[in-house]
């Protein structure tokens, strides 16, 4: 597989340094991509960067993902209006343990293959290295025109809203580029990937390396994703989709890949899976076809979903669906821990019930009216039931005076009540 060819079909190549393809083909390269540890959990917005280390390793050549430690400490000012919080060693190093378990899904970190994948944290090696010792060293080797001429630092300079640019931030750049030398020198690292954001920095990394080795280096960055309609990829209404399902739920996960627009799945089916060209391109057919099916979005939600949780969560994921959307029995409703039941009915009415009526118990027809207003009268709740539209948990309701007890709730709390195809409520004991 050639790494090159390979992200151009995909759409992954916004700008790289001459040279890149020729190094590439001469012999096994090790590139790396730097990840910022601020949170213990990639969201979908890292996903691009390390699909392209997934993509390099395939390719027979060797990732490196670096954990930003020290920089993390610091804050990358690229395309950011303010600083950052700064953390403490302590949760840097927590997220960085759980940013590779995330990580080890997508790359073989274990094998014996000289191209296996390698963490590294740049705070190791700038723990121990003195403020004279790298201003001396590394601070003389860029000037500070060069360093003004960055994107990310002229367009924080001249912002209307920019309160300034710290020394710190503005150091950053130096920083990452020490990263690249010390991995160049460190671990015969020639090339560094990110996005097309990074780019100022990256370059800065290379500029370093010619002026300190007289050795080439090369860069290589993808384009941001947005969406079809302008949106930033990646945010909902609830902010970012994350990788850990404490933060994002696999079914909501798995909805979002499975909401996005034709033009967005089209798009995204080659950022963020590894089918084949020639399987993409049918998918892409077939969809054209008829759109109404939304096979590009099923198939990309489906390898997404199981590349970063598992084929489990995905099935997990279809039946949640199928409950709100299809045939669902009550088998699978009652199989749903809290969190998807929650997640798949938010949104519908919900009516809060105290949990004494169900320990007592209570006829449908009291709950449905009087407790909980899933209809304005009895009378109206009557005829629906008798033309067999009522159901409970999944189950119809065969009579109105049906007694309602603690062992039908779901998850000891839940009671699902259904009134025609598509009109779902649910109620809360508590």
């Amino acid at each position: 597989m050639n790494f090159i060819e390979e992200l151009q079909w995909r759409g992954m190549i916004h700008t790289m340094m001459p040279g890149t393809e020729e190094q590439l083909a001469k012999e096994l390269t090790a590139a790396y991509v730097g990840i910022d540890p601020t949170a213990d959990s990639l969201h979908i917005g890292h996903l691009v960067s390390v699909m392209m280390l997934r993509h390099f390793q395939h390719a027979g050549h060797k990732p490196i993902a670096l954990i930003g430690g020290a920089t993390g400490m610091i804050g990358d000012p690229s395309g950011k209006s303010a600083e950052r919080n700064l953390l403490d060693e302590a949760a840097l190093r927590h997220n960085q343990e759980c940013i590779k378990v995330q990580l080890a899904k997508f790359l073989d970190f274990e094998s014996d293959a000289p191209n296996a994948a390698e963490l590294v944290n740049n705070y190791d090696w700038m723990k121990s290295y003195s403020f004279l010792d790298f201003i001396r060293d590394i601070g003389k080797h860029i000037t500070v025109n060069y360093m003004m001429a960055k994107d990310s630092v002229k367009k924080r300079l001249s912002s209307e809203s920019s309160v300034g640019m710290s020394f710190t931030e503005f150091s950053y750049q130096l920083l990452q580029g020490y990263d690249f030398l010390w991995l160049n020198q460190n671990k015969n690292c020639k090339l560094q990937m990110g996005g097309s954001d990074q780019w100022g920095n990256i370059t800065t990394g290379t500029e370093l390396i010619r002026r300190k080795t007289d050795s080439d280096a090369f860069a290589l960055v993808c384009p941001l994703i947005t969406k079809a309609d302008g949106g930033k990829f990646g945010k909902t209404e609830s902010g970012n989709v994350w990788l850990d399902r404490r933060y994002t739920s696999p079914y909501k996960f798995f909805q979002f890949w499975l909401n996005v627009s034709d033009a967005d799945a089209e798009k995204y089916i080659k950022i963020f899976t590894s089918i084949e060209k020639s399987e993409v391109e049918a998918l892409i057919a077939e969809h054209a076809a008829a759109p109404h099916t939304r096979i590009l979005q099923k198939r990309l939600a489906k390898e997404v979903t199981i590349m970063v949780h598992s084929e489990e969560d995905y099935n997990a994921a279809i039946e949640a669906s199928n409950i709100l959307f299809g045939n669902a029995t009550s088998e699978a409703l009652k199989k749903l821990d809290e969190e998807t039941l929650l997640a798949v009915f938010e949104g519908v009415p919900q009516f809060k019930v105290a949990k004494s009526v169900f320990e007592v118990g209570a006829k449908a027809i009291d709950l449905l009216v009087d407790d909980a207003a899933v209809f304005p009268s009895k009378g109206e709740m009557r005829k629906m039931v008798q033309a067999g539209g009522v159901s409970l948990n999944k189950e119809k309701l065969e009579s109105q005076d049906e007694v309602i007890g603690i062992s039908s709730l779901l998850n000891g709390k839940y009671l699902l009540a259904q009134k025609g195809k598509k009109n779902y409520y649910l109620i809360i004991a508590e």
